[in-house]
């Protein structure tokens, strides 16, 4: 199967490099000079799992040189970058394509298909520490990699088309899910990601200021149970205590990690504030759920009810 990636941010770069690293047929769609710096020398990759490669088995392209139709599009830009990327979808889309959202953000896959008119957008999420360390090197931190992705209900996806990519997932080396329930699985991962980049923004920590046993944890834990009353609300069914789940997570986190909406935040970047915090007080509001931390963070931050 032909894999693209959009967007060679941290978490495409990662997947997309454990493809092309067993073998996969991969392009990467970037821009800038990280594209100029693939082009190059390829893609430096720094992994706390395999070790350091240089990735040059792979096509790096800009948006406009690519003119081939993929399989497998893994979508992998911020959240308010959406609506920019749905014309290169439309471009390498055939009407089998599936599209694979790994984005911060919650139903990115819905979003996505609203606009689309080739290919199956599903939903998906990705657990990992990862980041653009310098133009043309991607870092992932740490033992955590795993992606979890599936169709919604009412979706006909080919099954052994999503077997396939899963087996190719789990053949690179990633920690790989289909999910029988992905609304489900992908609010579970929105619970963490939410929580931890409020946490971390708002007192301007790493991960290792909420894992030890401080007030930051005690915040963290307070959105954590916010959120899951969120989730309730949605009448989704969910599986585990996500406080708990949302602990063992933050402990598998490096020390020094923090999430990519603060690491834009202080680079003085567009940040995912909306899509990642304000969202949740929206929810709360419109399922008539308090969200007293979230409230105060949101305020903090400029939320305008």
């Amino acid at each position: 199967m032909k894999y693209l990636i959009v967007g060679t941010g941290g978490t495409g770069g990662s997947i997309g490099s454990f493809l092309a690293m067993a073998g996969k047929d991969v392009t990467f769609i970037s821009r800038g000079k990280n594209l100029e710096r693939f082009k190059e020398e390829g893609l430096f990759f720094k992994s706390g799992i395999k070790g350091d490669h240089q990735i040059k088995n792979a096509r790096f392209v800009s948006e406009e040189e690519y003119t081939e139709k993929a399989d497998v599009i893994f979508v992998c830009v911020k959240g308010y970058s959406v609506k920019n990327i749905l014309s290169i979808i439309e471009k390498a889309a055939h009407e089998k394509t599936v599209i694979i959202p790994i984005m911060n953000g919650y139903n990115m896959g819905a979003t996505i298909s609203r606009d689309l008119k080739l290919g199956q957008a599903l939903e998906g999420c990705i657990y990992i520490s990862a980041f653009v360390e310098s133009p043309g090197t991607i870092v992932q931190l740490g033992p955590l990699f795993k992606v979890v992705f599936g169709q919604t209900e009412g979706q006909t996806v080919d099954r052994s088309i999503l077997e396939a990519i899963k087996n190719d997932l789990a053949d690179s080396g990633v920690d790989t899910t289909l999910s029988s329930d992905i609304q489900r699985d992908t609010f579970k991962k929105f619970t963490f990601i939410s929580a931890y980049a409020a946490c971390g923004a708002y007192y301007d920590i790493t991960a290792e200021g909420m894992q030890g046993d401080t007030e930051y944890r005690v915040t963290f834990m307070d959105l954590c149970k916010e959120i899951e009353g969120i989730g309730k609300g949605l009448g989704l069914n969910l599986d585990v205590d996500i406080v708990e789940a949302n602990l063992t997570i933050l402990h598998s986190l490096t020390p020094d990690t923090t999430a990519s909406m603060q690491k834009d935040m202080a680079a003085g970047r567009k940040c995912e504030m909306d899509g990642l915090v304000f969202q949740v007080i929206r929810l709360g509001k419109s399922l008539g759920i308090t969200t007293p931390v979230y409230d105060k963070i949101g305020k903090h931050f400029g939320f305008e009810k």
